[in-house]
C-alpha cells in the first residue's frame, strides 16, 4: 500500500505574529515554524497503517520554501520512507496547493492530510486534492480503519458520531483525537539523514485568490466592575441586554 501524507509548514501557534510592511503577509523574522499539528495526526495514522500491514511505503509531501526541509526531516525521523519538497517561496492559495500536491499523489492508495492548517483554518486542500484525483474524500476523522479495499472512518458531529466509508483510492483528513503522534527516537533521527528527500520546483497554476490586506484583531476592551453582590445584578442584566446584547 502506498500512503501519501500532505504536510504543511506553519508558524507555531505560540508565536506572536506581526504583519509585514506589505500588509499581505506576516513578518517571519524570529518566527518559529513547525509541522501543522493536524498533519502530524495524518502522518501517525499512515505509519500505523503501514506497520499493521507489515509492508508499504509512506511518502510525505510538502509545498513550501527550502526551510521546510526541517519538518520533512522530522517526518522521516518519525518513520516515513521518503519525502518530497515542492519548493515555492511565495504564497499559494488552496487551489494552487491542491493542484501541485494532487499531481504528486497520483497512484497513491490513500492520501492523508490534516483537517485544516492552523495558519489559515481553510480546511480546503484535502477535499480539493480528492476532487482533482477523482476519488472519494472522508474529512475530520477521529477514527480510521482500512480493510478490504476501503477506508472507514468516524467523525464527530453535534450530539453523535457519524460513520463514513470510501473505496480506495481515497483522501482522508484527520482530526485531533485520531491518535497521538510519536516522538522521533535517536535511531530514527540518525536514519532520517540517509532517507531520500527529493526537492524540485513546484508547478503551480495561476492563483484564483488574492490577499488584499492582513489586519490584526482589535485589542479586547477591558472589563469593568458594575457593583458587588446581589445589588449589582439589575445593573449587570441591563448592561448584558443593552450593551452586550446577549439577552
Amino acid at each position: 500500500m502506498r500512503l501519501a501524507v500532505l504536510l504543511k509548514r506553519v508558524p507555531d501557534t505560540g508565536t506572536r505574529l506581526a504583519i509585514a510592511p506589505s500588509r499581505t503577509s506576516i513578518d517571519d523574522t524570529g518566527v518559529k515554524f513547525v509541522a501543522n499539528p493536524y498533519d502530524e495526526f495524518a502522518l501517525e495514522a499512515a505509519l500505523q497503517l503501514k506497520e499493521a500491514a507489515g509492508a508499504g511505503e509512506v511518502v510525505v509531501i510538502c509545498l513550501g520554501p527550502a526551510a521546510a526541509q526541517d519538518v520533512l526531516r522530522t517526518a522521516l525521523a518519525m518513520g516515513a520512507d521518503r519525502a518530497v519538497l515542492l519548493q515555492h517561496d511565495g504564497p499559494a492559495d488552496a487551489g494552487q496547493a491542491a493542484a501541485a500536491l494532487a499531481a504528486e499523489c497520483a497512484g497513491a492508495d490513500l492520501v492523508l492530510a490534516g483537517k485544516l492548517a492552523v495558519d489559515d483554518y481553510a480546511g480546503a486542500v484535502g477535499p480539493m486534492v480528492a476532487e482533482r484525483l477523482g476519488v472519494g474524500c472522508l474529512t475530520a476523522l477521529t477514527r480510521l480503519t482500512v480493510a478490504e479495499g476501503a477506508a472507514t472512518g468516524e467523525r464527530e458531529v453535534e450530539g453523535a458520531v457519524e460513520v463514513v466509508r470510501a473505496t480506495l483510492p481515497a483522501v482522508v483528513t484527520c482530526d485531533k483525537g485520531l491518535n497521538t503522534p510519536r516522538i522521533p527516537k535517536l535511531q530514527g533521527i540518525m536514519a532520517a539523514k540517509k532517507k531520500p528527500l527529493d526537492i524540485r520546483p513546484a508547478a503551480l497554476p495561476a492563483a484564483a485568490v488574492e490577499v488584499l490586506a492582513l489586519e490584526l484583531a482589535p485589542e479586547r476592551a477591558g472589563g469593568r466592575i458594575v457593583g458587588d453582590g446581589a445589588a449589582a445584578v439589575p445593573a449587570l442584566v441591563e448592561l448584558l441586554a443593552t450593551e452586550a446584547k446577549v439577552l
